[in-house]
């Protein structure tokens, strides 16, 4: 398994580009392989996760050609798709199972879908049991509630769920499934969760329509093929956000960063530690809001986070974690149950290997405590194959006493292919 070893910094001055959203960039290789036309999508996250989402759609017949990080799709339709000649595989992505499982319950043929490990140990019961409702047939390994999913096409209704979790996948896979339906599709959720492809559905020509925490759509929609260019994942962008804060004379600006307010929960939470984060150049891209990121060391102080603030932030706790530790005072995380069923149990995970480091976080049911400040002894820690913990702890690294060593690091490819790249340049 590979390693890296990060050494100290002391300072830092610096430009960075962030790779394009993973959430977008799956979105867009779907919806661009179901619309009529040719789809163009720059910046598109080449990570393994989004390129196992396109290996999908052209496995059921799209024909993408990619030159770096620009896709060219040309569009089937939503009746176009074929049946795949094999198991679809989607690695270790939650979002392409989900995404995908909610797209071929509604197609004239069968479908079966897995993925790794740690895909096949997560919850898909979730979206099994709102996709039973418009008729789907689905079975899972584990009582239906786990990958392998086997997926047989059938005539869809439309239908009104109601979430128990607020949870974008979720929402995604049933509004997906409603473009299949006979009849509205209508999902509502405890709190509102990323909203992507309620503005790309749109941005396509389907018809979208929200009432409070109510998202609608309407099937059968005539989707076009269109330009899409993905922003700087704002989850990746997290990770330098904090480096900028915790070291000690650095000013860092990370370009073309989305900063839609479903997902902008991180810069809330930083600014109530007292983060000096100033976003400039605001603009719209596309239908997702950008901004330039101007982030400068901070003296940061303890908070208490929960609630619906949880949902806009649930993939940046770990390196939340991190700040948290050199913040004075205690910082609380609690209503992020969620972490529990990541790629890892990731409450725990963030508690053992921040430990590794010298760092103490004392975890609970639904999140964690930590008193700062606290410093970072240095040492050795493990990812445990969690792309965001290897990443919280290679940021650890940056000021820690002593050099960190991050192991098992191969999973960082999952989400941002260019991460060790971008943190030389720091």
């Amino acid at each position: 398994m590979a390693s890296r070893q990060i050494q100290p910094k002391r300072s830092s001055r610096a430009i960075l580009s962030i790779a394009g959203d993973k959430s977008i960039s799956h979105r867009a290789a779907i919806f661009g392989s179901i619309s009529e036309g040719v789809t163009t999508v720059e910046n598109f996250l080449t990570s393994d996760d989004c390129l196992n989402t396109v290996n999908a759609m052209r496995m059921m017949g799209v024909a993408i050609e990619r030159e770096g990080a620009t896709l060219s799709i040309t569009g089937v339709g939503l009746d176009g798709l074929r049946v795949a000649d094999d198991v679809i595989d989607v690695g270790n992505s939650g979002t392409g199972i989900r995404l995908l499982t909610g797209l071929v319950a509604g197609q004239k043929f069968n479908t079966v879908l897995t993925g790794d490990a740690s895909i096949r140990r997560r919850p898909m019961d979730r979206i099994i049991q709102p996709l039973r409702q418009m008729g789907a047939t689905i079975h899972g390994e584990g009582g239906d509630r786990l990958a392998p999913l086997r997926v047989t096409g059938s005539s869809l209704n439309g239908t009104h769920y109601r979430s128990p979790v607020a949870s974008a996948q979720v929402k995604s896979c049933v509004l997906i499934a409603g473009l299949y339906a006979n009849g509205e599709t209508t999902e509502t959720e405890p709190s509102l969760s990323r909203d992507h492809t309620e503005r790309m559905l749109m941005g396509f020509g389907a018809t979208v329509t929200r009432d409070g925490l109510t998202v609608t759509v309407a099937p059968r929609p005539s989707m076009r093929g269109m330009r899409v260019t993905v922003p700087g994942d704002i989850s990746s962008a997290a990770f330098f956000i904090v480096a900028g804060l915790i070291l000690p004379d650095a000013e860092i600006v990370i370009e073309n960063v989305g900063v839609n307010p479903t997902r902008d929960g991180i810069i809330e939470a930083l600014k109530a530690m007292g983060a000096d984060i100033t976003l400039e150049r605001e603009r719209v891209m596309g239908a997702e809001p950008v901004a330039d990121l101007r982030v400068k060391s901070s003296e940061l102080s303890g908070a208490e986070f929960g609630g619906d603030l949880i949902v806009r932030m649930i993939d940046e706790i770990p390196i939340l974690a991190l700040a948290a530790s050199q913040a004075s005072g205690t910082t609380v995380v609690r209503d992020a149950e969620e972490l529990r069923v990541k790629e890892t149990d990731r409450i725990a995970t963030i508690s053992s290997e921040l430990a590794q480091l010298g760092v103490q976080v004392v975890p609970s049911p639904d999140g964690f405590t930590i008193t700062g400040k606290q410093k970072v002894r240095g040492g050795a820690c493990s990812s445990r194959g969690d792309h965001r913990i290897a990443m919280t702890a290679a940021v650890a690294g940056l000021v820690a006493e002593t050099p960190v060593t991050v192991s098992e690091i191969e999973c960082i490819y999952t989400s941002f292919p260019t991460f060790w790249e971008v943190l030389s340049q720091i």
